[in-house]
């Protein structure tokens, strides 16, 4: 998860550069604690709830895409999974699956065609 915190916060502190915010300007912009904000970036500490994330986002003028991507980045670096997946009982039954795959352990035959259903019906 180390990794994960710290990818999250590299990105974080691009997007915020990229917008040309200094810290303080940002976070005056999003109503969040500098000293937070700054551990977030070096990775110390995880990033807020969803809620927040989108008003990161927006304040970052991220589109809708990219919108989607930062949180999810965001719950991957906080050891979550992003609730639309989470919801989708399809998604949730191959999770197992893709996890092993991920591990490089051999998902048995089944499991490997409810993957490439789910991916085609997506």
């Amino acid at each position: 998860m180390k990794k994960s915190l710290q990818k999250f916060g590299e990105t974080l502190k691009e997007l915020r550069l990229k917008k040309r915010l200094s810290l303080r300007e940002v976070c005056k912009a999003t109503g969040y604690d500098p000293s937070n904000w700054s551990k977030i970036e070096r990775g110390l500490i995880p990033p807020p709830d969803g809620k927040t994330m989108v008003k990161w986002s927006k304040v970052l003028g991220l589109n809708q895409e990219k919108q989607r991507e930062f949180i999810d980045e965001a719950k991957v670096a906080q050891g979550a999974i992003p609730e639309d997946i989470l919801y989708d009982k399809g998604a949730i039954e191959c999770l197992p699956a893709f996890f092993r795959t991920l591990r490089n352990e051999k998902p048995t035959k089944e499991e490997i065609d409810n993957l490439i259903k789910l991916i085609k019906s997506s």
